[in-house]
């Protein structure tokens, strides 16, 4: 007879998660270990195995949870009836407020997709190229004189934007809504304006 699953079997998954993502974080992947992780969610190794059979199994889950929940948040966003530069704003603030609260799952991203088998690797940058080409649709539509015919360009400005929300967490760590609305605000009429315009 198959082996029921417990009530509470997502919510000990989901917490099996957001500690490991801390211990990678804080410690890196390389050094943390089973034992680790179990000590950081207050379980049993053996408890750990029932969900995951390897760390490598547990990184990938924390990354395809937060990278697709992530895509689907961002690449969801309601644009209709907005201006071209209201759209940039909308994103640009959509993105960083979707960072919230995901500091060790963002952190880990940054090193942990590399580690991961080649076929899991293409399903989690498929997920970051969906987030760059929205974006770089809506740059797009924002100055269609300035990107016409130059893709290496589009790139570039994208990659910039999402450099400089990427790295927020590092220097402004546990910002609130406001903090995040005026950043937000500060990239977009950077990205539309140049420092002139601010």
């Amino acid at each position: 007879m198959a082996r029921t699953i417990a009530k509470d079997h997502d919510q000990k998954r989901d917490n099996i998660l957001t500690a490991a993502a801390r211990v990678f974080a804080n410690e890196g992947f390389d050094r943390a270990s089973m034992a680790m992780l179990a000590r950081d969610c207050g379980i049993s190794k053996a408890n750990i195995y029932h969900y995951y059979d390897s760390k490598d199994a547990i990184l990938y889950d924390i990354l395809e949870t937060y990278l697709s929940a992530l895509r689907d948040r961002i690449c969801g966003i309601d644009l209709g009836g907005l201006t071209p530069q209201d759209k940039v704003h909308r994103v640009i603030r959509e993105i960083l407020m979707a960072y919230q609260g995901a500091d060790d799952e963002h952190r880990v991203q940054i090193n942990g997709v590399a580690m991961l088998p080649p076929e899991q690797q293409k399903v989690l940058r498929g997920y970051q190229r969906d987030m760059v080409v929205f974006l770089g649709d809506v740059l797009r539509e924002a100055a269609p004189e300035v990107f016409a015919g130059d893709a290496a360009k589009l790139r570039g400005a994208v990659m910039s934007v999402y450099g400089m929300l990427n790295w927020y967490y590092m220097w402004q760590s546990g910002a609130g809504k406001q903090a995040r609305e005026d950043y937000a605000r500060l990239v977009s009429d950077l990205t539309l304006k140049g420092v002139g315009g601010l």
